[in-house]
């Protein structure tokens, strides 16, 4: 066993690796501990390796027992737990929970011969007998769950620990059963599918009629799958409009298979609650960029895949996420220039300070002022892409003209400072124009940056030679 600073070394060494590099360390250690390998800290390096592989989801990895009785499923795991159940979305940390409910309560003596007989194929390389061999244990596993919660729910409650990861193994046990349809949705849709073509579409009503048959709760899960598999989720709204035969959101809401369009308009209000709960003054311009990106791609999208009724309970919750969400970039962009423009210090000219504000060299810029403006400005400039789509265009457009505006004006001031530039002032000066540079470069383009550079370099050069 290792010494904790050892772990910590190994831990840090671990987290620094590529993404490549990492997957290839996590099949041989996860081979080695198929194998009974004694040597290696097989948990302490995957544990390590985890962020790696999970930003590399597309990435092959080594199949486990266990991963492969979580592959009716996988395209659910989320990594965010809830604190109640979602529908449609299984948490990973109830996983190992509900594996270990299923191995050493439920069914220890299948589960015990599943797994070796599962190790064995898989470290000979019989990948297709491993799958063969999962199959069979998911219609036991799914069957066991399903009558063990149905028999005693509360005692199942207890042994899982609470009432969302039961509900979660629920929803595990509904998917095991289906596991062979799910797994014809896998193969015809490979992880980030591009599209969702019409022969695709119709091979995917034809999964969820014979799972309608057989499986009657688990046909909607047909599209909560495929969307999890698709570039553009959205698409799966296909699949619904296909089964129904309807294209309007209040008909299609109103059936089980509403259940993915439930799931997109989740990942919508997950993405505008995180774009509310940011406060001024201090924000992560990126992150909020990051969620109206996601936000405003995914509103717009969905809009154009389906007939969505003002009136409906979509359109309501549509409706209502972008009204809150152009409130609150409403107010940013209120707030922006004037954060902006207190980066650059100013002061009125003309007699007793009546004229127009101009560039103030005699103060240094105020470093806190400076990154609370920088900020500012990148969500100013970031949000632009997307300020149509979130209904705050207008706010967005003022308080971009406003403070490329006065950045004009500021750069000339700036030139013409440094024309006759002396020691005392250089330094405030030289942090002044830096900033402003960075400034350029977001409001108007990286060549408008480096022309304001070489003037600014031209008005150095004439002040030395005056």
């Amino acid at each position: 066993m290792l010494s904790p600073e050892k772990s910590a070394l190994l831990t840090s060494f671990l987290a620094g690796l590529p993404a490549q590099a990492a997957t290839k360390l996590a099949k041989a250690v996860e081979v080695d501990r198929l194998a009974g390998g004694k040597l290696l800290p097989h948990e302490l390096i995957l544990n390590a390796l985890r962020p790696m592989l999970r930003a590399g989801e597309a990435a092959p990895r080594t199949p486990t027992p266990q991963r492969l009785f979580c592959r009716p499923f996988e395209d659910l795991i989320v990594s965010d737990a809830p604190k109640q159940k979602v529908k449609g979305r299984i948490a990973r940390g109830h996983i190992s929970t509900v594996w270990n409910w299923v191995n050493l309560a439920l069914l220890p003596e299948a589960s015990a011969s599943y797994a070796a007989e599962a190790k064995a194929s898989i470290l000979a390389g019989r990948y297709d007998q491993t799958l063969g061999r999962a199959a069979q244990f998911w219609a036991l596993a799914g069957a066991a769950m399903r009558n063990a919660i149905a028999s005693d729910r509360k005692a199942v409650r207890s042994a899982l620990g609470g009432e969302t990861p039961l509900a979660d193994a629920e929803e595990m046990a509904l998917l095991l059963s289906a596991g062979a349809e799910i797994g014809e949705i896998q193969a015809l849709l490979p992880r980030l599918t591009p599209s969702l073509d019409e022969q695709r579409l119709w091979k995917l009503r034809d999964i969820h009629d014979r799972l309608a048959a057989s499986h009657p709760d688990a046909a909607a899960y047909v599209a909560v799958v495929a969307m999890n598999r698709l570039v553009h989720p959205w698409e799966a709204l296909k699949i619904p409009q296909i089964v129904t035969h309807q294209t309007q959101d209040t008909l299609i809401a109103a059936t089980d298979m509403g259940l993915v369009g439930d799931l997109l308009f989740a990942d919508i209000e997950h993405h505008g609650g995180a774009i509310r709960a940011a406060r001024h003054p201090v924000f992560d311009a990126d992150a909020i960029v990051e969620h109206l990106s996601h936000f405003a791609l995914l509103s717009s999208s969905i809009v154009k895949e389906i007939d969505i009724r003002r009136d409906g309970k979509w359109g309501k919750r549509l409706l209502k996420d972008r009204a809150a969400v152009a409130e609150t970039m409403e107010g940013f962009m209120e707030r922006a220039p004037k954060e902006v423009l207190a980066m650059l210090p100013v002061q009125k000219s003309g007699a007793f300070g009546g004229g127009p504000k101009c560039a103030d060299f005699s103060r240094a810029v105020d470093d806190e002022k400076a990154e609370r403006g920088l900020r500012y400005a990148r969500l100013v400039v970031g949000s632009g892409s997307y300020a149509a789509m979130g209904s705050f265009g207008a706010a967005q457009k003022d308080a971009f003209e406003e403070i490329a505006q006065h950045l004009k004006g500021y750069n000339e001031d700036l030139i013409k400072e440094m024309r006759s530039l002396d020691g005392a002032s250089s330094v405030a000066v030289e942090r002044q124009f830096e900033l402003a540079a960075q400034l350029t470069a977001k409001f108007f383009s990286a060549e408008e940056e480096e022309f304001l550079r070489r003037r600014a370099k031209a008005a150095q050069g004439a002040q030395a030679a005056a």
